[in-house]
């Protein structure tokens, strides 16, 4: 099932009632809307002054909805996530923390090779030339040891946004709405990490000691594309400031199609489809991480 993104960007008082989140304001505390707790996925707080009641944070909690806390300046800043949201969750957490170094390092190649497929597809589709890519997502070595991954990032990056870009948390526009848009596509990675009973604070490459998803930072890398493509329309079209119209247009990367062998889903889905080969690779039941191509 589909899950919806909700996003409030104005004071509002959100309480719980007969398992519907209710929205209503002090002002006009009789004017109420609710929207029932199973139709939500994503539920992302920006403004400072929205209240929130500690049963509908348990109940959001309960339903795996990923809750984001923006901070002062209107960024993601922390997230709630389930820490039961899984039956097998013990059996795939020991799978997990078992893993030997010889898979990780294999997993990690298919996630370089795909991520830079995915670039060079999305090149392609713009009318540029992905094929500048294809010797860099041929023959990955295991663990991306020659870093493939970070000598492809230059030509992409360049070939995207011109030869004067560089991809930079604080860099200049559109880094700012890359940042969003991917901000965005790693809650929806951790919580369908979440769902498929895996630990998002233990990855496979990424291991730094004040990240509490690393796990959802390497599984998100093949879906930085499709933010890239949302990004790209959006800065040749002049809109390039971090306000409630763009991040109203990055949200929709949550619902964006992506292509799993000619059948189509969500990216909300389709992170799911993901996660759960993963389990399976660390469960030894498969050896093959599941991942659409960008088209």
């Amino acid at each position: 099932m589909l899950k919806r993104a909700l996003f409030f960007g104005t004071p509002f008082c959100l309480s719980l009632k007969d398992n519907q989140l209710v929205i209503n304001t002090k002002q006009m505390p009789d004017m109420k809307r609710t929207v029932p707790i199973e139709d939500i996925g994503y539920l992302i707080l920006e403004h400072q002054q929205t209240s929130i009641t500690l049963p509908l944070l348990n109940a959001l909690s309960d339903n795996n909805v990923a809750v984001i806390f923006c901070g002062n300046n209107r960024m993601p800043n922390a997230m709630l996530m389930n820490l039961d949201s899984n039956k097998t969750q013990g059996e795939n957490f020991r799978a997990q923390i078992d893993a030997s170094e010889p898979l990780k390092k294999g997993l990690w190649r298919q996630v370089i090779e795909m991520k830079i497929r995915n670039q060079a597809a999305l090149l392609n589709k713009l009318g540029k030339d992905g094929s500048l890519l294809k010797p860099y997502y041929m023959n990955v070595k295991s663990g991306d040891s020659d870093n493939r991954e970070g000598i492809a990032a230059k030509i992409y990056w360049h070939s995207l946004f011109g030869a004067g870009f560089i991809r930079h948390r604080e860099g200049v526009e559109p880094n700012n709405l890359l940042n969003y848009g991917y901000t965005l596509l790693r809650a929806a990675v951790a919580r369908a990490l979440m769902g498929s009973g895996l630990l998002p604070a233990l990855g496979i490459f990424h291991r730094n000691r004040y990240n509490a998803f690393p796990l959802a930072d390497d599984i998100m890398e093949p879906y930085r594309p499709y933010v890239d493509e949302i990004v790209y329309h959006m800065y040749i079209n002049g809109m390039t400031e971090l306000n409630k119209d763009t991040k109203a247009q990055l949200l929709h990367i949550l619902f964006t199609d992506t292509v799993f062998n000619k059948v189509t889903r969500p990216l909300d889905i389709g992170t799911t489809i993901t996660t759960a080969s993963l389990a399976k690779c660390f469960a030894g039941t498969s050896k093959k991480i599941v991942y659409p191509l960008l088209e």
